[in-house]
């Protein structure tokens, strides 16, 4: 099993910026890809981004530009770089294990002046 725990969450104003980190344990040998998901009250949840373990990306359209995807293999951990938050990002973001079928907590980010 993989276990995710989120962090980086908040309350920032638009324009500003957040960080945010999704550790993995358990057995991570079965990770290839990871990626953030967020949902927004009454939405479904929508695919942010994506990062495989060769490092190609795919990011949706809404946040092309503005968010950046990495992972760290050494320390299991990807990081979600939001730039320019509009108030539409509030959402509650999910980190994924894909090929693991394994979900985080979820974490809040609310963009509100």
């Amino acid at each position: 099993q993989v276990q995710l725990v989120e962090s980086g969450g908040g309350l920032v104003q638009p324009g500003g910026s957040l960080r945010l980190s999704c550790a993995a344990s358990g057995s991570i040998f079965s990770i290839n890809a990871m990626g953030w998901y967020r949902q927004a009250p009454g939405k479904q949840r929508e695919l942010v981004a994506l990062v495989t373990s060769g490092g190609r990306t795919i990011y949706a359209d809404s946040v092309k530009g503005r968010f950046t995807i990495s992972r760290d293999n050494a320390k299991n951990t990807v990081y979600l770089q939001m730039n320019s938050l509009k108030p539409e990002d509030t959402a509650v973001y999910y980190c994924n294990a894909y090929d693991a079928g394994a979900w985080g907590q979820g974490t809040q980010v609310t963009v509100s002046s």
